[in-house]
């Protein structure tokens, strides 16, 4: 029995939530999202509220139950609130600047990388060394941001890289010399 498929998620003011088959549609003051539902799941609004049930009791339904509850949860969240990631270049010389609809990167290669802005993704540079990544869909700004963070990331001997501004990297001690 899935405990977070059972919670109601609750229906802010100002957003719209409809279900059209297999389909889950919100839509608030930031935008629209739509989700795809896996069968075995039901999802109605009732009294301000969405509620997830599961049809049968396959394992499949099962796994499912928290899982759907949990995305049409982030789906009211994105539309909302939104979602961001943060990141943090380390290192001599590397920066970043956002312009127009792509972010170049000059992070220590012999040309400076260009990553274009996704769909309803936002990416603001407020120092060269800071990167937010911003949207309403948590999936697509989680994805952005970890190929941002795929092109350098982190090393274990300087910590030199792009890194999520929580991330702890564990640096190892390198080489020593030997006295004989």
């Amino acid at each position: 029995m899935s405990r977070v498929g059972l919670k109601p998620i609750p229906i802010p003011t100002g957003v719209e939530v409809k279900v059209d088959g297999n389909e889950s549609y919100v839509k608030g003051p930031k935008g629209e999202i739509r989700q795809h539902i896996p069968l075995g799941i039901d999802i109605a609004v009732v009294d301000g509220e969405v509620r997830c049930t599961r049809t049968d009791d396959k394992p499949a339904s099962r796994s499912n139950h928290g899982l759907v509850r949990m995305l049409v949860a982030n789906q009211v969240t994105g539309v909302t609130e939104g979602f961001e990631r943060k990141l943090s270049i380390i290192g001599v010389g590397y920066k970043a600047e956002a312009k127009g609809k792509k972010l170049i990167l000059n992070l220590g290669f012999s040309h400076p990388v260009e990553h274009p802005f996704p769909d309803g993704i936002e990416i603001k540079t407020p120092e060269p060394t800071k990167i937010v990544v911003s949207g309403i869909d948590k999936q697509r700004v989680g994805q952005t941001a970890a190929e941002i963070r795929g092109y350098r990331p982190p090393e274990p001997y300087k910590g030199k890289g792009v890194r999520y501004e929580d991330e702890v990297v564990r640096k190892k001690a390198g080489k020593s010399a030997t006295k004989a």
